[in-house]
């Protein structure tokens, strides 16, 4: 794999558009594109090898929101379109893999019932990445805005054992907030944990991509890339 094919461009979905929030916070919204179809078929034509969506209304609500334009974007491109945001019930689970998406990332569902997030693992194995969203150290669910007792380690070890396809790791602290990657926590997590760990937050410039890239023998599969790439922070089309 090549350092182009590691990154995964993100689209976050709020009110309809393509936007980038700042630390997480709600009302930080910038948005970036008021057609988030031409925004995935525009990735797609600069070389994108996957998607990766989130919908911020469902994560803040608690059920996705957005997920006609995701559909409209499946159904215009042909790499795969990883989806979260909102997925806290089998039933919206299902519905996403019904329009086309290839994998889900799930975090509160997991934390709050586990027992439902099993349901799904094992109704759609291996298409299901466990959400690791962290803030100072500990998992937050529901929007990233309620923090929980788990620290991102022992998040992921807790569902190891299962059918899932890896994880996503987000530093909150960094995410739209062009200030580095979290090298050290994405590295112990993917030196301790058997499945792929794709990286999330705080991407600034091509250095951070090709630090994350150096960690891709310890199972560091990818980097969810936003607002360097939107602020032409890394010139992607032409890596």
């Amino acid at each position: 794999m090549g350092i182009k094919d590691f990154i995964i461009p993100a689209i976050d979905l709020q009110d309809g558009k393509a936007v980038r929030l700042y630390k997480g916070e709600k009302n930080s919204a910038k948005v970036y594109s008021e057609d988030p179809v031409l925004t995935a078929k525009s990735w797609e034509e600069k070389g994108a090898k996957h998607l990766h969506i989130v919908d911020l209304d469902g994560a803040f609500e608690g059920k996705p929101k957005n997920y006609k334009i995701v559909e409209k974007i499946v159904s215009s491109i042909s790499i795969p379109v990883e989806f979260g945001g909102g997925l806290r019930s089998f039933e919206a689970v299902e519905t996403m893999f019904k329009i086309g998406v290839d994998r889900v990332v799930i975090g509160s569902l997991a934390y709050q019932n586990e027992k439902e997030f099993l349901k799904i693992v094992e109704k759609f194995p291996n298409k299901v990445v466990l959400g690791i969203d962290a803030k100072d150290g500990k998992v937050a669910i529901k929007g990233w805005v309620e923090k929980t007792e788990y620290t991102p380690l022992e998040f992921a070890k807790k569902y190891e054992k299962y059918d899932i396809w890896g994880y996503l790791y987000t530093d909150i602290n960094r995410d739209g907030a062009l200030t580095g990657v979290n090298i050290e926590t994405t590295k112990k997590l993917a030196e301790s944990l058997e499945k792929p760990v794709i990286a999330s937050g705080g991407v600034s410039s091509l250095e951070d991509i090709k630090a994350l890239y150096q960690l891709k023998d310890y199972d560091v599969y990818g980097v969810v890339v936003g607002k360097a790439l939107y602020e032409k922070k890394i010139d992607f089309e032409n890596l």
